[in-house]
This record gives structure tokens, C-alpha cells and sequence, in this order.
């Protein structure tokens, strides 16, 4: 047996055996969901979410990538982010990376590798902003890991720039950011103790936006009403007047 086949029969044991450990298990689990977490973390198949959290179905939100990033021009993760903070209501925001990522590696390497090349961009943006740091570090394996736990911290860093997140903290239940490492030569997760006041009060001068509230300010139409037609203050042209004829005397006395 070979191909989607394994997969398959891998899955009819799983519910038979689920089945027999909890008959009502399937039922509840169509019921909906209230996750506590959301997990954004790297694609690399050494890193399952759910093992290595200890969670199950229905305990974690989950959005992957290549290295675990937060891209502000991903439509993909800030969807899944708005949906796990507004609707889900989920209150620890785990940014999780790990040790031998392939893609922090070719981020700092000097090579091309293809369509990728765009993606690593934003991890050798991490680079730069660390470069003296990064630098000091003579031997590469230390290097490597160092990158993989700042690239963590920029990501958290770039969760606390969206306005989703910076909603969400003004909120009675704010949620909390974590920068988690995995190392997958031993299995432990390792918090780096990125701390959420500190990340909001550095960047707040910055990176801080509320809401527009039209209330506030009447005379700016709101985005979603366009300007009219023809004029680029929104003042719609007046139709023009056709001229008017004067009367022509007569010449009868």
C-alpha cells in the first residue's frame, strides 16, 4: 500500500479508535469550535502543531508558512488572525519558530533560490535590523539559531503593528503574544519572553492607529461612499445651461 491509500487507512483507524475511546466525540466535535490558541509557525513537516503543544482538535487555531513569518501584504494570515482574535475570541498568540529552519538558512545565505527569493526578503529585513548582532556571532550554527529566535521576536513585533491586534488590546480581554522556539534535536519549546507591553509601548509612537469614527469628523465621507463623478473634490458637475435667445425687435411701427 503506497500513496493516498496509507493515508486513507491511516484515517479509518483513527476513527475507529476515537470512536471506541469516546462514541460522542465526532458529534460534539461538529458543534463548533472555541480554540484557546492561535498558532503561526513554519510549514516544515518536523514541526506538528498539535504535538508538540500537546493540544487536540478543536484547542488550537493554526495558520503555517515558510519560517513561521507575519507579512503585513498577506491577505492568507491576516485573515486567519482577524478571525481567531474577533470571532474566535482566542487569547495567546503563539509565533513559533525552530531550530534548522531551511528557510531562515536561505534567508542568510547569498544565493537564489527561484519565486522564494520574495518571501526570504522579509527575514533578511531581519538581518539588517540586527546585522551588528548577528555579525559578532563567528560560529554559523549559533549564528543560524540566533536568526531563527530574532526572526521570532520581529514576527511578534509585526503582529503588534496590525490594527487587529492593537484593537483587540484596547479590548476588556486583550490577548497575549508569545515568541516560542522548538528545537527538534531534543523536542523542548523554548519561550524567548517577549514581553506584550513592551513590544506595544516601543512601536506605539509609530505604528499606533484607532479607529476612524465619522461621528468625530462629519465633513470626510467614509471610504466606502465614492466621490461623485467628474470633479476631483466629489462636487458633481451642474448640467450645463443651454444659452438663451434674446428676442430679435420687430420691425413693424
Amino acid at each position: 500500500m503506497s500513496g493516498i491509500q496509507t493515508i486513507l487507512e491511516n484515517n479509518r483507524q483513527w476513527v475507529a479508535t476515537k470512536n471506541a475511546e469516546d462514541p460522542a466525540y465526532f458529534r460534539r466535535m461538529a458543534d463548533g469550535q472555541q480554540p484557546k490558541y492561535l498558532f503561526i509557525g513554519c510549514s516544515d513537516s518536523r514541526v506538528p502543531a498539535s504535538g508538540i503543544t500537546g493540544t487536540g482538535p478543536g484547542e488550537m487555531f493554526v495558520h503555517r508558512n515558510i519560517a513561521n513569518m507575519v507579512v503585513h501584504s498577506d491577505m492568507n494570515m491576516l485573515s486567519v488572525l482577524q478571525y481567531a482574535v474577533e470571532v474566535l475570541g482566542v487569547q495567546d498568540i503563539m509565533v513559533v519558530g525552530h531550530y534548522g529552519c531551511g528557510g531562515v538558512a536561505a534567508a542568510a545565505s547569498n544565493k537564489q533560490y527561484g519565486l522564494i527569493d520574495n518571501w526570504l526578503t522579509n527575514i533578511r529585513d531581519v538581518v539588517r535590523l540586527h546585522e551588528t548582532e548577528f555579525l559578532r556571532i563567528k560560529n554559523e550554527p549559533e549564528r543560524l539559531r540566533r536568526l531563527v529566535e530574532l526572526n521570532v521576536i520581529e514576527q511578534v513585533r509585526n503582529l503588534a503593528k496590525t490594527n487587529i491586534i492593537q484593537n483587540a488590546m484596547r479590548s476588556e480581554k486583550p490577548p497575549r503574544l508569545h515568541g516560542l522556539v522548538y528545537d527538534i534535536a531534543d523536542g523542548v519549546l523554548k519561550d524567548l519572553q517577549v514581553d506584550n507591553d513592551d513590544v506595544m509601548r516601543d512601536m506605539e509612537h509609530i505604528y499606533a492607529t484607532e479607529a476612524h469614527d465619522p461621528e468625530e469628523d462629519p465633513g470626510t465621507p467614509p471610504p466606502s461612499e465614492p466621490a461623485a463623478a467628474g470633479h476631483p473634490n466629489g462636487h458633481a458637475h451642474e448640467p450645463a445651461k443651454k444659452p438663451t435667445k434674446e428676442p430679435v425687435p420687430s420691425s413693424d411701427k
